[in-house]
Parts: structure tokens; sequence; C-alpha cells
């Protein structure tokens, strides 16, 4: 079963017939959110949303582990995660969407592996984050809703909840990154762990701090995730289809 981690701008799948919702334990404590099983295209699709309904989780309070979890224990193989970044190359301003290859971890103090019971250990191989495959078919799935999109590009993830300092996304720049967020990870490494097809679409919903003269607002924001994240929905019903 294909699952659709929501971020911000997107708490709800209200495009999709919503069949149920279900509720799972998971050892790693609650999720954000119930899981719903959803219907689109004919498809079945699983959907929780990140920060909870409404929402409310900040990013470093997200239990990534569980979230992960329950979306495994409802059939979930291949995973697709809805971000809302700070664009920093050229190419993500904003309502611009990319699909990251490749991730700065610059987080701290989260439940960020399965394995820290003592019961097992596994030292995955991370050297490419994110699936090929599921990558490969979201970059057909936006061709097919003819929206341009980044198909290369390295996702930033910090601390949050507070936004960037100018001198904070100039040291990011300079490592790498095309775009920064708050919940690439671990949610990324846990998917890795579990066995997941895990691949990401951000959103551009501002340009990182310092790229501009102008102050970053939640009303800027606001605009650009309402304007980008109708083209995020095309292109995951796309996916969806098949």
């Amino acid at each position: 079963m294909i699952g659709i981690i929501g971020g911000t701008g997107l708490s709800a799948f209200l495009d999709a017939n919503l069949l149920r919702t279900e509720e799972f334990e998971s050892r790693f404590g609650a999720p954000s959110s119930e899981v719903s099983i959803c219907q689109l295209h004919g498809r079945d699709f699983a959907f929780l949303p990140r920060h909870g309904h409404p929402h409310r989780v900040p990013p470093h309070k997200i239990n990534y582990r569980a979230n992960l979890d329950v979306l495994v224990r409802s059939g979930v193989t291949e995973l697709i995660a809805v971000n809302a970044v700070g664009g920093i190359c050229g190419g993500l301003g904003p309502a611009q969407i990319a699909i990251p290859d490749q991730i700065l971890d610059y987080t701290y103090g989260r439940e960020h592996t399965i394995y820290d019971d003592g019961s097992a250990l596994d030292h995955v191989d991370f050297s490419f984050p994110y699936s090929g495959k599921v990558r490969e078919n979201l970059a057909s799935a936006a061709s097919r809703a003819n929206i341009s999109v980044l198909t290369s590009a390295v996702y930033a993830a910090t601390q949050g909840p507070r936004l960037e300092t100018a001198a904070e996304i100039s040291k990011i720049r300079r490592d790498g990154a095309d775009m920064v967020g708050m919940t690439g990870m671990p949610e990324a490494a846990l998917a890795r762990e579990m066995g997941v097809e895990y691949a990401c679409i951000a959103l551009s919903v501002n340009w990182a701090a310092g790229l501009t003269d102008e102050l970053i607002t939640m009303h800027d924001i606001e605009e650009a995730l309402a304007a980008g994240m109708k083209d995020v929905k095309k292109i995951l019903a796309c996916y969806i289809q098949g």
C-alpha cells in the first residue's frame, strides 16, 4: 500500500474518499494521529498528518518512530513524505517543488533509531537516503501532471520550530543544501530501518533567511502553501493513479 505523510499545509486529504480510520498501538508511544485509509482513482492509500489534525505538534516533538510504525502496521510499503521547506537554490522560490535525493541532518535530541532497546542492532546503509524507485515515480507523476519539479536536490533538516538565522542559512548553503526544513530527519532514516521505500516531495514556501531583503512572514508562507499545495496534490493524485 502507498502511504502519505502530510506536512504543514496538508493535514487532511480532502480530495479522496475516506474509507475508514485505524488506530494501532505502537511500542514507541502515541503517533501524531490515527491512520486514515482513503481511496482515490479506485486505489486505496494510507494517510497520516505529521503534525496532527489540527496542526499542533512542533517538529522537535513529533513521534517519528510511532508515526512510521503505525503506517507499517497498516500495510504501507512505499511512503511519500510531504514537506514544507525554505528555498536556498535558485530554482526553489516560493510555491516551487523539489524531489530531493540527499539529506544534511542538523537536528539533535530526537529519537532517531529503532535500535536503542538492546534487543537488536542493524547499521543500515544510508548513502542514498531516498528510494530511487519512488523518486522516479514521483518525477513521472509530476510530468504527467505538467508540473515542473527539481529532481535532484539536497534537503537540510534543522531543529525548529524557529526559523533559521541568515548566518545559519549561509553556512547551510556552503554545506551544499538546496532547501531547509524541520521534519526530514529522522523520518527518512527510520523509514530505511523499517524497510519502507521512502521519498520526499518538498514544497518551497519561502526564500530561506537572508536570501532576500524581506522578512519572512506567516502571511507569505500561507500564500505559497495555498498556491503550491494544489500542485503537490495533483502530483500525488497522478502517483496514486499509477
